[in-house]
């Protein structure tokens, strides 16, 4: 079943203009409106289902800089930086804790690679050290497993997915934005080479610009205007317990599994990389760009044909402007938990924290993480199509940088200064023939 997410009000009428249309009610989508919005940019935001309904509250709730890729790093740190005053700001706790991540392992290898990360981000000022097994043990007092070593990330934190989305939406409306939930965008208009509206199942809406921020929904939209997007889903698996004793205040990364300690005293259970890879047409189409990344994950990810071949993001459907759309079809994407992987999940959490054996899950939930060739997203505009932006491919790792990833798109269609070098996340790379290689840390 879906996690809970908080309900958020719409607003009762489509604008008949806003500057901005954004296209996805996730935390790009939403922190994009609620920066727009607090400059003075007229914005409507449109969700098909229900604002931070997939992916965004789905995922783990890390807030981290340790083991981004260093494309990525600088954005990691900005976002952490707004993480810190979120809450004041937005006017309500969305549970950010800036409590520390640790990451263990018995491999050399991940700690060679996690030595030679420390360097490169010690540049940029993040603080990370790596630590030995014994101090791994001090750090982890009611852990039960022995590691040759690990890093530590004091300053990284942790928030609540089902919190933070809605609580930044209200955030945004108070700013001034307009929000629409259960009105799928069908199509985007052009006139005279440019953006000139959003057609809805609800009626049209006049604007200037079009953020894409639909997570695994961005390609499909995307494609279906003559713009290609290279982009996978992966179904993951993840849990919160019921509540239990505190044995670790902020996140812990393990091989094979990650927990967290949440708000309300559980705790959030992933399993790290393991998933279902849906066999689709657009993943059979785009194979070649993902080999690299299918080799590097394919011993903890399972092949999976099933309905989505015909109906999820990475199938072949048309339409039209009258629709139906297949995003009006598909509400809320909500893929079952994989039993086996809950199973696993419950050992694992026992076995490494004997302290919380009895806990029982209280709630568990697939989701569809949207990947791209090199596990960086597009943030940016599409050059070819002026008007037209894109905040999706996020990999599984767009909470953390959510807010920073929705005040760089901001600038970049208010035509600000960028709070970032927006370079690494550009459309072009991935139809210009550039290198993309495999991802980076993750």
């Amino acid at each position: 079943m879906s996690p809970p997410v908080r309900a958020v009000t719409s607003d009762a009428t489509l604008p008949r203009h806003a500057q901005v249309v954004v296209i996805g009610g996730g935390i790009s989508g939403v922190a994009a409106a609620w920066e727009l919005a607090r400059r003075g940019t007229s914005v409507a935001l449109l969700e098909k289902g229900v604002i931070g309904g997939e992916q965004s509250s789905r995922n783990w709730g890390w807030c981290r800089q340790q083991n981004r890729d260093e494309r990525e790093l600088p954005l990691a740190i900005l976002a952490l930086r707004m993480w810190e005053t979120l809450a004041t700001e937005a006017g309500a706790d969305a549970g950010f804790r800036r409590c520390g991540l640790i990451y263990t392992s018995n491999s050399d290898a991940d700690l060679a690679a996690w030595e030679t990360w420390g360097r490169m981000a010690h540049g940029y000022g993040v603080d990370s050290r790596m630590i030995s097994g014994a101090e791994a043990a001090a750090l982890l007092p009611h852990h039960a497993q022995a590691w040759k070593g690990g890093v530590h990330s004091p300053t990284d934190g942790r928030a609540e997915p089902a919190l933070t989305v809605p609580v930044m939406a209200e955030a945004a409306r108070r700013a001034g934005a307009s929000l629409h939930q259960g009105c799928a965008a069908r199509e985007i208009e052009f006139s005279a080479g440019r953006v000139s509206g959003v057609l809805t199942e609800a009626g049209r809406i006049g604007c200037n610009a079009v953020l894409v921020a639909g997570g695994a929904w961005a390609g499909m939209l995307l494609r279906h205007h003559g713009m290609p997007f290279l982009q996978a889903s992966i179904q993951s698996t993840s849990f919160a317990t019921e509540p239990g004793p505190e044995l670790l205040s902020g996140g812990h990364s393990m091989p094979d599994l990650t927990l967290r300690r949440r708000v309300d005293g559980g705790y959030t259970v992933g399993l790290s990389g393991f998933g279902k890879l849906h066999v689709a047409p657009m993943g059979m189409l785009q194979a070649r760009p993902f080999w690299p990344t299918f080799v590097k994950r394919r011993a903890k990810l399972r092949f999976h044909l099933g309905s989505s071949f015909f109906t999820g993001p990475d199938s072949l459907q048309r339409w039209g402007a009258d629709g139906p759309s297949p995003f009006e079809r598909i509400r809320v994407l909500d893929p079952k938990p994989d039993a086996a992987l809950l199973r696993r999940g419950l050992a694992e959490m026992a076995k490494a924290y004997p302290g919380l054996a009895e806990l029982r899950i209280a709630h568990a939930w697939g989701g569809m993480v949207d990947c791209t060739p090199d596990a960086i997203p597009v943030i940016g505009p599409v050059l070819s199509r002026p008007g037209v932006y894109i905040s999706a491919g996020h990999t599984g790792h767009g909470f953390g940088i959510g807010p920073a990833a929705g005040r760089l798109v901001a600038d970049l269609i208010r035509g600000d200064t960028p709070s970032v070098d927006p370079r690494p996340f550009r459309y072009e790379r991935m139809i210009d023939g550039s290198d993309l290689g495999s991802m980076g840390m993750m």
